[in-house]
């Protein structure tokens, strides 16, 4: 019964670690994407905040423990090697998620990390119950190293059975510790190859960050966006849609709307008086609706914690990898067109 489980948390924990040692721009701390932003960002809204706050300060060695305890769980659980155990710590892992990257999802069961820690229960209750089960493999070696009766027999003294139990321990603890060190070695691969990535990447000036990141905008660059659109034409523009009155956006302020074609949620906003901008409200990461934060001029995703410059729509925090899609206005005539 809980061998579909064991599968689809064993599988994803080892996907999971192994996407964070391959990515060149997880330890990047100038990637929105990178542990130390996602620290940087959760910290302020999180409930155990100093803490959060202390671990981004040593941001490489606390995701490397993170990539690496994703892969050691995912395997123990696969294999039936100290199950028990490999769920206790695929539990802490996400509750450590939830109360960081999670925290400010709502409601609370668009976030993931929730689902896991209590998908982890059952696993900590039952452990592997015997299927599919190395720990079980290695019991079985051991009593025939020892010549016993396969299986054991009802009689069996207590003391044979914990002796058993002892030199099945001490085996299954050499076991993991060489699955353990054949996960270092798969990690510090990883690395050398997400390094190599990014090195080749960061030649190319003006482009996306490795792994699909989209870089952070500088300021002149951000001016240059909204500057791109103060040109006003004379009358409506060829083509044109009007999306709203210019006298119903407020300066700073922001205006939802229909996109006339697609159908889609999409955000009007003036950064500055006379200067317009569209956005799709549409996450590039999984298609939940942005919101638009005013305080910090950013969109923020409710689903998984995204957030997007409002002057450029790039990402400035993940998982979200690809920008918002901006749409074309003009002003005219006290009326603002898509066009």
């Amino acid at each position: 019964m809980l061998l579909p489980l064991r599968l689809f948390l064993g599988i994803t924990m080892v996907y999971a670690g192994l996407l964070k040692f391959f990515d060149p721009a997880y330890l990047d701390a100038t990637s929105p994407n990178g542990v130390h932003s996602q620290m940087v960002a959760a910290a302020s809204a999180s409930p155990i905040g100093p803490l959060v706050s202390f671990t981004a300060q040593h941001a490489a060695l606390f995701g490397l423990s993170i990539a690496f305890g994703e892969l050691v769980v995912g395997l123990g659980i696969l294999l039936g090697l100290w199950t028990r155990l490999a769920a206790v710590g695929g539990f802490l892992l996400s509750l450590s998620f939830f109360l960081t990257v999670s925290w400010g999802t709502s409601p609370y069961f668009f976030g993931p990390d929730i689902v896991f820690m209590f998908a982890f229960t059952p696993l900590i209750i039952g452990g592997d119950g015997g299927v599919l089960s190395l720990f079980v493999v290695i019991g079985r070696a051991t009593r025939r190293g020892m010549r016993l009766a396969m299986p054991a027999p009802t009689h069996e003294s207590s003391q044979i059975t914990a002796e058993v139990e002892r030199r099945t321990v001490l085996r299954s603890a050499v076991v993991a510790a060489a699955i353990a060190g054949g996960a270092v070695v798969v990690g510090g691969v990883g690395r050398l190859i997400a390094g190599s990535s990014s090195a080749a990447a960061s030649g190319s000036a003006g482009s996306a960050l490795a792994g699909g990141t989209q870089a952070l905008p500088s300021p002149a660059a951000s001016a240059a966006v909204i500057e791109q659109t103060q040109a006003t034409p004379a009358g409506k523009p060829k083509g044109g849609v009007k999306i709203a009155q210019a006298a119903n956006v407020s300066v700073g302020g922001m205006k939802a709307f229909t996109h006339p074609k697609t159908g889609e949620p999409a955000f009007l906003l003036q950064p500055k008086k006379g200067t317009f901008l569209a956005y799709s409200g549409v996450c590039t990461h999984q298609g939940c609706t942005v919101g638009y934060d005013q305080a910090q001029a950013q969109f923020a995703c409710p689903c998984h914690g995204a957030r997007f410059d409002a002057s450029t729509g790039y990402v400035v925090r993940g998982p979200a990898r690809k920008p918002l899609t901006r749409f074309d206005v003009v002003e005219s005539n006290g009326n603002v067109y898509l066009v």
